[in-house]
């Protein structure tokens, strides 16, 4: 990551969304520069580069206005360089449906992982549970339709929605460690978790996701800033 880098990223390591673009940096061989941002003390630099969601991530292009939202970024960096490892179909078709998933992941399915610790009592919990394997085993038969039999839902290749949920990896395991349940296991979804271990060891991820300490961190000031609901 150069420091002089057209470039740069503004982010913060434990979250999965500026995970997801670092992980296209990487797929695509591109040189970028890394800005730490304290969401706990939000910078001015993300107050007006991204003021209406006031989150990260937010790509910087040399003097280009700054491009917020994850989804966006990496759809951005996949036009820009089309040429190198691109992530999604070139017929309309096929991004549509890859676009759709992509919202259903963010928006459906990750959302419950934040349901779950906010939720209190052990009956709430359970029932949001219950949807986040439901919502896995809907993704497996997702995944059993893009990859038509191959290593990843790209295909031969790492491809959008690989992207997308490979980066939630490290959040599914912390949470299934406090919850005491499987997300992804050999019986309901057995070719997502062979693919979870498959996209956990690239080489354009593996040092990208924090480790459980970094996360666990993270975890803890979420629970400091955002308390579970009241029983």
């Amino acid at each position: 990551m150069g420091k002089n880098s057209e470039i740069k990223l503004l982010g913060t390591p434990p979250s999965p969304f500026v995970n997801r673009v670092q992980f296209v940096l990487n797929l695509k061989s591109i040189e970028y520069e890394y800005i730490d941002e304290n969401l706990a003390c939000k910078s001015e630099l993300l107050l007006t580069s991204n003021p209406v969601y006031k989150k990260v991530p937010v790509l910087f292009h040399g003097n280009k206005p700054p491009i917020p939202e994850s989804l966006i970024i990496i759809e951005y960096l996949d036009e820009i360089y089309p040429d190198i490892h691109p992530i999604l179909p070139s017929d309309p078709l096929g991004r549509a449906d890859n676009h759709f998933w992509a919202n259903y992941i963010d928006n459906k399915f990750f959302s419950l992982f934040e349901e779950l610790r906010i939720t209190p009592g052990k009956e709430g919990k359970e029932a949001i549970k219950k949807q986040i394997t439901e919502g896995s085993e809907l993704l497996e038969e997702t995944f059993v339709k893009f990859s038509n039999g191959k290593a990843y839902f790209g295909g031969d290749n790492v491809g959008y929605l690989d992207v997308v949920l490979g980066c939630f990896l490290g959040w599914a395991k912390l949470l299934e460690k406090h919850n005491e349940f499987k997300i992804f296991d050999e019986v309901r979804t057995p070719k997502l978790l062979e693919w979870t271990n498959r996209i956990w060891s690239h080489e354009s991820l593996k040092d990208v996701i924090p480790g459980s300490e970094a996360l666990m961190n993270f975890y803890m000031m979420l629970m400091k800033y955002k308390p579970p609901r009241a029983a």
